[in-house]
């Protein structure tokens, strides 16, 4: 007998020992070693590319139409996921349709392994949700609802990106022209002093305000609107930024994260951040596409 190993999860193709014998798995405990046997009269010398996974209660060959059968707990291994995982992932589309033997057992393939790892991959770029819902069409037959999914992903972040590039825009605007310091008086200013030291009339101070962009105090008693040092800060912020044409939710944006951080300068250091994480995020996305497309040529769904 003569004895090998291999390494997990691979593809091995099924050769020849000594006088055409067949190497085949040696044990269901260990599938990647495996010894040479010879074929019986009734079976090809042909051969075949089959899994190091097939594994069955019998050193039989595997026939091409089963398309290498796999266990449960294999296919399951080879992502490091359950059995009922697998499961679950069959009845919610993510891998295709199962047959079962005649003694009701599942009959899993290597076609759900390879849709199990273009599953786990869409899911890092795109996240399980949208994973479900590609997966789901494919195997329903929906070719044009998967690619629809796929592209609502992609221009997920094309918004992100064009979002993080206009607040970007405003916080340059903030820094290339900063508003003048001018301390609000001890007890705050009202709004007629705010509107005079802003340059804007008072009705646009409301409007802001019904806008959630600005937040001013009340008197008690009275129910004056008053606007401390912060509040100024940011009356004049919005009026340099609407001057610049820039819309309520860019400004929006610009303030929460002023109000978070303080500073314009740190502020513009995070949104980099993001932006750099936003590229990473689209590789991911990238990838998890084409892992699809040619799971869905070898399918014979795209030419």
């Amino acid at each position: 007998m003569l004895a090998a190993t291999c390494e997990p999860f691979t593809e091995l193709w099924r050769d020849f020992g000594p006088a055409g014998h067949w190497r085949v798995p040696l044990s269901h405990s260990s599938p990647c070693r495996y010894f040479w046997r010879t074929p019986s009269a009734h079976e090809s010398t042909t051969p075949r590319k089959v899994s190091n996974h097939v594994v069955s209660g019998t050193v039989a060959r595997v026939d091409v139409a089963s398309k290498d059968r796999l266990r449960a707990v294999d296919l399951a291994a080879t992502v490091g996921i359950s059995v009922q995982q697998v499961r679950n992932y069959v009845e919610l589309g993510v891998l295709p349709p199962v047959r079962r033997t005649a003694s009701g057992y599942r009959i899993f393939t290597t076609e759900h392994a390879r849709a199990l790892t273009v599953a786990r991959r869409l899911a890092e770029g795109h996240g399980w949700s949208r994973t479900r819902e590609v997966m789901a069409a494919v195997h329903g037959g929906d070719l044009p609802a998967a690619l629809a999914a796929l592209d609502g992903g992609h221009a997920e972040l094309d918004r992100e990106r064009a979002e993080i590039r206009r607040v970007l825009g405003a916080f340059e605007t903030v820094l290339a022209g900063p508003p003048a310091a001018r301390p609000a008086p001890r007890h705050g200013a009202r709004i007629g002093e705010v509107a005079a030291l802003v340059g804007v009339r008072t009705s646009q101070l409301r409007l802001w305000e019904e806008r959630e962009l600005l937040r001013p105090g009340r008197t008690p008693g009275t129910n004056y609107r008053v606007y401390d040092e912060a509040e100024l800060r940011a009356a004049q912020v919005i009026a340099l930024l609407r001057r610049g044409a820039y819309p309520f939710e860019i400004i929006a944006a610009v303030l929460g994260e002023l109000r978070t951080t303080g500073s314009a300068q740190r502020v513009r250091a995070e949104l980099g951040r993001r932006e750099q994480e936003l590229h990473t995020r689209s590789l991911r996305r990238l990838r998890g596409s084409a892992a699809l497309h040619d799971y869905l040529r070898g399918r014979g769904d795209v030419g």
